[in-house]
């Protein structure tokens, strides 16, 4: 799956740089997309040097250097790794969140996406807009969400946090208008517990109740599974 994904978002990068000067990509970080990352990182035919990368989600309240900020997981997996021409990290260690929301949404209106590399969570989400807070309407790119009981649960069943307790309540988050502006998502998803928000997202309501639901309105998204993840809809 991850081998798949990282040859066809390859692809879409090659195509986007023969109609613009550089490009602009959102990553997500999580452990669902570390297959992606490995297999792309070793693809020697992309043009890194003309492709700024962005952050798709980060948690408040977590210590910079934490491993499981997100900033800090895509360094590893893939920031540095290769020489992108700028990467722009979303900061939870700002004063004024607000203003921080502010800065990234500036940066994304003054850089068109091109390509989104995503997950659903196991509640159905994309990036952290969640069922509660999921809004296919809102007005805004980035903004502060409260994470609900399942996606925190979520982070503890990936092996990203020991307890409950120690999962971050808030974070930063695109907006799903945000991340529609993409013109190519790319959408992986392994893993049994994925099964449910995979066929939720295929088969169920186009609803907030499954946030995912709302890529099949996209132009352009395709969705990457292996055998467990689609469980439900083989």
């Amino acid at each position: 799956m991850g081998i798949q994904a990282a040859h066809d978002v390859r692809d879409a990068i090659k195509k986007a740089l023969t109609q613009k000067e550089e490009i602009n990509i959102v990553f997500a970080a999580a452990p669902s997309q570390s297959d992606f990352f490995e297999r792309l990182i070793t693809l020697d035919d992309i043009e890194w040097g003309r492709i700024n990368a962005f952050h798709m989600d980060e948690y408040l309240g977590i210590e910079q250097d934490a491993p499981q900020a997100f900033g800090n997981f895509l360094r590893n997996a893939i920031f540095s790794h290769v020489n992108f021409k700028n990467i722009y990290y979303l900061d939870p260690s700002v004063d004024d969140v607000t203003k921080e929301c502010m800065r990234y949404e500036s940066l994304l209106e003054n850089n068109q996406i091109d390509i989104v590399c995503m997950g659903i969570g196991e509640n159905g989400h994309i990036a952290f807009n969640d069922p509660p807070v999921a809004d296919f309407d809102d007005k805004v790119k980035v903004k502060v969400v409260k994470l609900d009981h399942a996606c925190r649960s979520q982070q503890v069943n990936d092996g990203c946090f020991l307890s409950l307790e120690e999962v971050p309540k808030y974070a930063m988050t695109l907006t799903i208008p945000a991340l529609f502006e993409g013109k190519k998502l790319f959408c992986m998803v392994p893993a049994q517990s994925k099964a449910e928000a995979v066929y939720q997202t295929l088969e169920g309501e186009i609803s907030t109740k499954c946030p995912a639901s709302i890529l099949r309105h996209h132009l352009s998204a395709k969705l990457y599974l292996d055998q467990l993840s689609a469980s439900k809809v083989l």
